[in-house]
Parts: C-alpha cells; structure tokens; sequence
C-alpha cells in the first residue's frame, strides 16, 4: 500500500484530484540541484584536467634538458612519450580499486585524495631535474586522476532521475575549461627567468629549475581545490548515509529526526536498497516503535559481482566503444587537416587548427549544459544516446568530401568551411553520447549495487580504449596514403564500417528504469 498523509490528529486523509494533480506537475518539474555540494565535484574535475595537460607545452623540452637523450634530438619523443603514456597507463590501473574502495569506505575521503595527491604530485614533477623522477610524478598524477569514476558516482547520489542529466552535462564543460587552462598555465609560466629576467629572473630557484612555477601553480589550484572540497563536500555513501541517520534516531528519537529520515525527497535514499528499506506512516501514537524499527534496519552492503552483469557490461561496452571511435576521431582531425592537400589533406596551419577547435570546445560545452538536460528528459537517456553516438558516423564521412573538394579547388574554399562545420556540428552532437552513457552506467547498476566499482570498471575500459585509439588511427591514416588503398580513404571507410558497428551495439543498451517518484502516489484502497 502507498504512503499516504497524515491528519493533524494521526488520522489518514486522502488528498482531493486538485492535490494530485498539482503532484504529477511538480513531478515533472526537474529537482534543484545542490549547488554546492555539486560544485566541490566539479572543481576537482576542473582540478585534474589542469595537472594532467599543463606539462604538455614544455614537456619536450624538460626532457632534452634532463639529459636522457644525449643530445640525439630523435630520442627525445620517445622519452616523452613514455611520460604521457605512464600517465593514462596508472590512471587505468587504478581507477577500478578506487571505485571499489569508495564503495566500502565512502565517497568522500577518496574524493579527496585526489586534488591533494595531484598538489603533491605536481610538485615533485617541477622540482625534479632527471628524467625518472619525471615518470615517477607522472605515475602519481595518472594514479590519482584514477578516481575521476568516484566523482560521477557522487554526482549521481545527489541527484534524481530530474536533474540528472543537467548534473552530468556540466562534466564537459569542466574537462572543455581545464583542456584550455592547463596548457596556457603551462605555456606562460614555463621558463620564468628567461620570460621576465628583470623579476622573476631574480629568484635562483626559477633559474635552476625553469619548469617549476607552472607545476606550482597547477598545484596551488588542486590544494585549493581539496580545502573547498574538505569544507564543503558532504559524505554520499548510501549506506554510511543511512548509517549516520541510524546513529543519530539512537540519540535523538524525535519524530522530527523520523520526518528527516524518511523524507521522500531526498535523492540519497529513495530507491535505494541501502536506505530505510520500507517508509513508516508519521503519527503520535507509533513514532517510538518506528524509531526503535528504522534504527534496527541494517543497510545492504555492495556486491562485487553485481557489476559483472548483462546490463552493466553491455553499457560499459558501448562506452568503450564510444571513446575508441571518438579519439580515433580526435586523433585523426588535426593530423588530416594540416596535411598538405596534394597527399590527401586540407593543409591548415596549427593556428587555424588550434582557433578552430578552442571556439569548438567552447560554443559545445556551453552546448551541453544549456541543451543535455531537456533533451534527455523529452526523449530520454537510451534514444539521445543512441542518435547522438551514429554522430561519429557522419563526422567520419565528412574526411573524404573534404578531401574531394579541396583537391578539386586547390585551396580550403567556401565548400571545405561548410563541410567543417557540418563535421564540428557532428562532433557537438556526438558530445551528447558521453553525458548520456554515464547516466546509463549509473542506472544499469542494481538498486544499492557497487555504483563507484562500475564506474571505476567503466573509466578502466575508457582509458584503455583511448590509449590504443591514436596509434591505430594514425596508422591506419599513413598505410591508406602511402598504399593508395582506395584511393587514400580506407581509413575512414573502416572507421565508418567500425562506427556502425557501434551503432548496433547500442541495441544491447538494457531498457531505461521508470521515473522515480519523490511524491506520495495515488492509494489503492
């Protein structure tokens, strides 16, 4: 039988047609999101995309001057790339154990790990002066980036099948301002004491170690963000929630404490197996056996094996998936583009390119905030996902036009601009499908089911799909045009042959769950 409302004097009365109504409307109007507890998330999401791209612009150049190279000039991307692979290589190690271990100690204090391993972190990477220390801090950085998962996991207990999605559309937005942020920081304040000798050249220590004040910096931001979190950033945990609320009925068992703990509104415990498992009816003359009743209720601990069912992996599939295709994509856009046009490209500079695609990750993180939320919640989270990833497919058809074209006109005409901005729009579109397979992610878990093991597991097959996607895109790209394997396009005609096979993946996406309901419903007798 529903929960019903309670009379003044402990009677029940059932609401009149007006009140239900006026219940399906607020139903329908999406929850308010918490602000602040949600803000602490995305600064630490912020947080990490600064420490982990800022070394980019010197990161060469560190290298040479460490003297692992012995001035052979051809060794050098070869050390680095072993820097920025240890990185992605530890993130992918780790992410899954993070996930578990906020799912049997809480969310917050492995939350907070994060920005202050990565201060940490950052600064033994711009105080080294040899080249193995570099990947040791580099391992550091890559392993507490690997709670990026645990993140997701909170932002989907503070929120409800309402706002969800306006939540989680924030994600890019976040990764679009730390993407811009951690290379300008790094491209600046590298080399301080040659930049600005009448000041900062001053200080021994920026002379004798040129790569410190932006590795500092990046760590001032992550140190700043871990006292905001620490302050701010409340614990998420269904079951130590319930915990806590259990503790305090033992030494306050007021009704208005019960009112608390079973209010229907909170996110954090409707729905969930891990919360108050049945919802008492409030009235003065049983408040003390329902105390002694909820107090008595033990929360169900997070299974393991419940990630590793049809519905999780068939989402987690789709997500790795989704991120080999899309940094093939990444991968090849820039390489494609600033190839001459005579072997196959459009010739573009790299300030072209880089103007280009910095008003692109603007205009669509501004995007996704504005138009994620209200397009899930008209079409839902499977359909949006579904349109949104055959995207990729028209983004890759658009290499060979481009190509055509630019052949044809000898230059980057009218036509090559139009098929650009066809292919960015597919691109914008195709950001959709990120937002929406995390919410199915956290919605394929069972009720009270490990949400940060799935997430970590889901962050392990994404991580490890964008580190081989560049390699095979890039490869592919160069035997296409040095065999002349139809014509130079093969790439993409494979890649347009894998990106429909991503599409009928999407099928073996399990059904949406039914709207929660925050509100008393309709008794049936």
């Amino acid at each position: 039988m529903s929960p019903v409302l309670e009379g003044e004097n402990g009677g029940h009365s059932a609401p009149t047609i007006q009140e239900y109504e006026d219940m399906e409307e607020e139903d329908e109007k999406p929850t308010p999101l918490p602000m602040m507890q949600l803000l602490s998330v995305f600064m630490i999401q912020f947080a990490e995309p600064v420490t982990a791209l800022c070394v980019y612009p010197f990161v060469n150049q560190f290298v040479r001057e460490t003297g692992i190279t012995k001035g052979d000039e051809k060794k050098t991307g070869y050390y680095a790339g072993i820097i920025e692979s240890a990185f992605f290589l530890s993130e992918s190690l780790t992410v899954v154990q993070w996930g578990y271990l906020s799912d049997r100690y809480g969310r917050r204090p492995i939350l907070l790990i994060a920005p202050l391993g990565l201060g940490f972190a950052m600064l033994i990477f711009g105080m080294s002066t040899t080249y193995w220390p570099l990947v040791v801090a580099r391992c550091f950085q890559g392993a507490f980036n690997g709670n990026v998962g645990v993140s997701k996991s909170v932002i989907a207990e503070l929120t409800d099948s309402t706002n969800r999605a306006d939540a989680f559309a924030f994600i890019p937005l976040m990764w679009s301002v730390g993407q811009t942020t951690g290379p300008l920081i790094g491209g600046l304040l590298s080399n301080p004491a040659k930049r600005w000798p009448d000041t900062l050249g001053r200080i021994s220590y920026l002379r004798s170690h040129p790569y410190f004040l932006p590795c500092a910096v990046a760590g001032i931001i992550s140190f700043i963000t871990f006292s905001f979190a620490y302050l701010v950033l409340k614990e998420t945990l269904p079951s130590l929630v319930a915990e806590e609320k259990r503790k305090a009925f033992r030494e306050n068992p007021s009704d208005d404490l019960l009112k608390i703990i079973v209010n229907e509104e909170t996110p954090l415990l409707v729905g969930s197996s891990q919360a108050v498992s049945r919802v008492p009816t409030l009235s003065s003359s049983n408040s003390s056996s329902e105390v002694s009743s909820i107090s008595s209720v033990q929360p169900n601990k997070p299974r393991i094996q419940d990630v590793f069912i049809r519905p999780v992996l068939m989402t987690i599939l789709c997500l790795g998936l989704l991120a080999f295709m899309d940094m093939c994509n990444f991968a090849l856009l820039p390489l494609m583009w600033s190839t001459p046009i005579p072997l196959g490209g459009l010739g573009l500079d790299p300030f072209r390119i880089g103007v280009a695609l910095g008003l692109f990750g603007l205009i669509n993180a501004l995007i996704q905030v504005r138009i994620m939320g209200p397009l899930i919640r008209r079409y839902g989270t499977r359909r949006v996902y579904r349109v949104s990833s055959a995207a990729l497919f028209l983004s890759f058809s658009m290499y060979p036009i481009m190509k055509y074209f630019a052949q044809r006109a000898g230059r980057v005409d009218a036509i090559v601009v139009t098929c650009i901005v066809a292919q960015l729009c597919c691109q914008m579109s195709m950001y959709f499908a990120y937002g929406t397979i995390q919410i199915l992610v956290v919605e394929s878990v069972p009720e009270g089911g490990p949400i940060g093991t799935a997430n970590g597991l889901a962050q392990m097959v994404s991580s490890g799909a964008r580190t081989i996607a560049p390699t095979f895109a890039s490869s592919l790209f160069s035997v296409s045009l040095q065999k002349n394997l139809a014509n130079g396009n093969m790439v993409y005609f494979i890649l347009m042959g894998l990106t429909l096979i991503n599409i009928r993946c999407t099928a073996l996406l399990p059904p949406e769950k039914a709207k929660e309901k925050r509100k008393a419903t309709i008794p049936t007798g």
